[in-house]
């Protein structure tokens, strides 16, 4: 009767239990296998080498190794394998086992007890699963903030460049405009068939060009920048290619517009437009090989305009690229075309605009600057 009662209790357990012999073959199973199997004890009983044939492929070696650590005498607990039912749907289950005595020593064989841990192993995974989305947000937010907290110390450093600059250029252009003025005097009082006056030609040029050094570092820290207008893109294209037509000649570099007419009407300050892509082709021109092209080219939509300079120069060097936009960081030597703030005042100005600059380059192929304004309608900034 006893016996009865404990083969009732057995079944009627919840976990799949099984009595295996001291040589690891199968003698009972209660039928809870059928619920979480979908085998019936008989088919159990039946197998071979139960319960390979119901383990999912991959998990058997550990399996059989857990029946043999068992058959040494050996005991575990919750170890974690896969079945394949009979209807083929492959689940996650949990084994403890522990060898059994009579009470005189005897060993009776092994006791295995499984549970179905599919919901726990569920929840395992979307835990996982939500850890490594917050472990990429919180990636994408710490990528952040150090962008944010490199941007700002590029600000502060411009604030305080700007400002170095701004001084600087007060002080040159004064004289500056005497010695202009002064030279002109001289320059008129000269015979123009004077072995020498070519020479007066090349000091006029280099007036010029400091000049523009002056004007670049004043913007470099702009206290009031320009109101916006409504004007037209193609007018200001057409008046930067007039301007930088005669250093295109020289290089003997092709400047294009694609599309050949551009149709845009902006709503920005207009001269800062017009300095930063004076700025971004002069550069182009500067990188280009002779008897190629730079082309200005410009597409927009209802939230944008963008406007790309490509030249076919020898793209920028990827240890250069991170400084393209410091300011007084130039590649072009000496000084003698620059002093590197063109890049430095042109993304101030577009990113003042609430735009963005950015470059494309590839080595031996050119490089693409890409500027990205505001598509503001009239009326919408004063």
């Amino acid at each position: 009767m006893n016996d009865v009662y404990f083969r009732a209790v057995a079944n009627f357990t919840y976990d799949w239990e099984s009595w295996h012999d001291p040589d690891g073959k199968l003698v009972w199973v209660n039928d809870a296998v059928n619920r979480m199997t979908g085998f019936s004890p008989t088919e159990c009983l039946q197998m071979e080498d139960y319960p390979l044939p119901i383990v999912f492929e991959d998990d058997r070696t550990k399996v059989e190794e857990m029946l043999r650590s068992a058959v040494a005498g050996e005991s575990r607990n919750d170890v974690e394998f896969r079945i394949r039912t009979a209807a083929g749907e492959v689940r996650w289950m949990a084994v403890s086992w522990q060898p059994m005595h009579a009470d005189d020593g005897q060993h009776l064989g092994i006791r295995t007890s499984v549970r179905n841990i599919t919901e726990r192993q569920s929840l395992r995974e979307q835990l996982r699963l939500y850890a490594e989305h917050l472990e990429q947000l919180v990636e994408e937010r710490t990528a952040r903030i150090a962008t944010l907290e490199k941007h700002r110390q590029q600000m502060e450093k411009l604030a305080a460049l700007g400002e170095l600059a701004a001084g600087v250029a007060h002080e040159v252009n004064n004289p500056l405009a005497g010695i202009r003025n002064a030279f002109a005097l001289f320059r008129s009082s000269i015979d123009p068939e004077h072995e020498h006056f070519d020479l007066l030609d090349m000091v006029d040029r280099e007036i010029e060009r400091i000049s523009s050094i002056i004007h670049q570092m004043y913007q470099l820290y702009r206290r009031n920048p320009q109101q916006p207008v409504d004007f037209s893109l193609s007018n200001t294209i057409r008046d930067v290619l007039c301007l930088l037509e005669p250093v295109a000649g020289r290089r003997k570099v092709e400047l294009n517009v694609s599309p050949p007419e551009v149709t845009e009407i902006l709503r920005l300050p207009e001269g800062e437009v017009k300095q930063v892509l004076i700025n971004l082709v002069r550069n182009a021109i500067q990188a280009s090989p002779v008897n190629s092209v730079v082309t200005i080219a410009v597409t927009s939509d209802s939230k944008s305009t963008e406007i790309k300079v490509i030249d076919h120069g020898s793209g920028i060097d990827e240890k250069v690229l991170p400084h393209i936009f410091e300011p007084f960081f130039t590649t072009k030597g000496e000084l003698k075309e620059g002093m590197g703030l063109g890049l430095a005042v042109s993304k101030t100005l577009v990113e003042t605009m609430g735009g963005t600059l950015e470059v494309e380059t590839e080595i031996g192929k050119g490089s693409t600057f890409r500027v990205v304004l505001p598509a503001f309608t009239a009326g919408e900034l004063s």
